[in-house]
């Protein structure tokens, strides 16, 4: 019975790990995205005020 869990352990552990890692990129990826349309946006409304245009609508 001690080799079955040890077994069990080694055969989920890459699995887990390779999940792991693709959850932590994808969550970089979101966030950076993210990150990224929010400073395009302020930039943007910045650019819109300066040349005096209204701001933009949705």
């Amino acid at each position: 019975m001690d080799n079955f869990w040890v077994a069990a352990i080694w055969s989920l552990t890459p699995t887990v790990l390779v999940g792991g890692v693709f959850w932590f990129l994808m969550r970089a990826i979101i966030r950076s995205d993210r990150n990224e349309r929010k400073a395009y946006a302020e930039i943007e409304a910045e650019e819109r005020v300066r040349l005096g245009l209204p701001p933009a609508g949705k």
